[in-house]
């Protein structure tokens, strides 16, 4: 096997691939990235019987003089290419070592047994497709309420729901809800399915997923074991989890009596400089009367802060505290320029969602909570 290749180009593809290798392999063979260059594409990929990622080059960015399979140490080569020179890179096997060459650097790799590499997954069926940008910006609002805890498996998934043209999104740590509903194209006008995707694995490759790359999902139906996720010559499958999950959607209506509007960018500073006295488990409280809200926190007698901002509010005045990150995590879901906070009392979850542009000079809050941007955010207050 011989190639020459682009070394920004090999880069990029050598991060995505080495993504899914183990730290800690089960078997030597999986600390390996597979090279195959044939029929003029370059493809390298890395797998752990969970998660597969695969990059493809072709074109001007590869020229193969010589086609073959090779599995070299996977982090090891990364490292490498990552701190090459700025020039074309050759890689060839030579006896019994893989060469890399990039100017006048030269590195010799010992190679993996490749017959001993387990064949990659196939994909299934392909399901639809959807606007790269338009899929990570969703996996990025939703993922940050996603649960750590992995003895509970189900809330460390996003879920995903497809019926027609619509696609929806959630995922929730049982202290909060982040959900985003958007339009995508399936390839049969009635697929419907249910599944509960990996959210660490769908958030990563949502954000290595090249700018104005179309996204398409391979998923046949709610008894695949796998999905596909594949756009720009990247390519990743994951096995899913379960699928039971929480009636989240039932959970994201009510009857509110407090609605405020708040900018959303000054807000978010206004919660980071306060949130400076806080310690480990101390909450933001945010006063709404007429007019403004009222951002404090306090560290027993050792520190307190307390900033004022302009805000729109109907119904009730409140005094309703939560968890900063949580605060944090939600408006950064929000991509207009005001948010929206419905609460019914300091104890019951409170509402985020975005403002639409067109609603931001209206004078009343409540007047345009039938329409949203397709996010919603759910959230339990802190008692205090």
């Amino acid at each position: 096997m011989e190639f020459r290749v682009d070394r920004q180009a090999l880069a990029d593809a050598v991060a995505w691939a080495a993504r899914t290798l183990p730290s800690r392999p089960a078997l030597p063979v999986l600390a390996g990235m597979l090279i195959e260059a044939a029929d003029g594409e370059l493809s390298l990929a890395g797998f752990d019987y969970e998660v597969s990622a695969q990059a493809k080059l072709s074109g001007e960015d590869v020229t193969i003089t010589e086609p073959g399979r090779v599995l070299v140490p996977g982090r090891l080569l990364a490292e490498i290419v990552r701190n090459l020179p700025p020039h074309p890179v050759d890689i060839a096997v030579k006896g019994s070592e893989v060469v890399v060459t990039c100017g006048s650097a030269e590195f010799g790799l010992l190679p993996l047994p490749v017959e001993d590499y387990p064949a990659l997954p196939v994909p299934p069926g392909r399901a639809g497709t959807i606007p790269g940008d338009v899929f990570a910006a969703a996996v990025a609002q939703v993922t940050p309420a996603a649960g750590r805890d992995d003895t509970l498996p189900m809330l460390t998934g996003v879920r995903i729901d497809f019926e027609g043209t619509t696609m929806r999104m959630a995922c929730t740590d049982r202290y909060r809800i982040a959900a985003r509903e958007l339009s995508w194209t399936p390839a049969d006008p009635e697929f419907t399915a249910g599944i509960v995707v990996p959210a660490r694995t769908l958030a990563d490759t949502a954000k290595a997923i090249r700018p104005g790359a179309e996204v398409a999902l391979d998923l046949t139906g709610t008894g695949d074991a796998l999905i596909g996720v594949s756009g720009g010559g990247r390519s990743m499958t994951t096995r899913l989890l379960d699928d039971q999950f929480i009636d989240y959607r039932s959970r994201l209506t009510g009857t509110w009596t407090t609605t405020a509007r708040v900018r959303v960018a000054p807000f978010v500073e206004a919660i980071k400089r306060v949130a400076l006295v806080t310690e480990r488990n101390t909450p933001v409280r945010l006063a709404f009367t007429p007019g403004e809200v009222r951002v404090r926190a306090a560290s027993g007698d050792a520190a307190r802060a307390n900033e004022s901002l302009p805000a729109l509010l109907a119904g009730e005045e409140i005094d309703i505290a939560f968890s900063p990150q949580y605060l944090l995590d939600g408006l950064a879901g929000v991509d207009t320029e005001f948010a929206r906070l419905e609460c019914t009392g300091p104890t019951k979850a409170a509402l985020l969602t975005a403002v639409p542009d067109k609603n931001a000079d209206d004078a009343d809050p409540a007047s345009d909570t039938g329409e949203n941007t397709g996010f919603r955010y759910l959230a339990m207050p802190v008692r205090i």
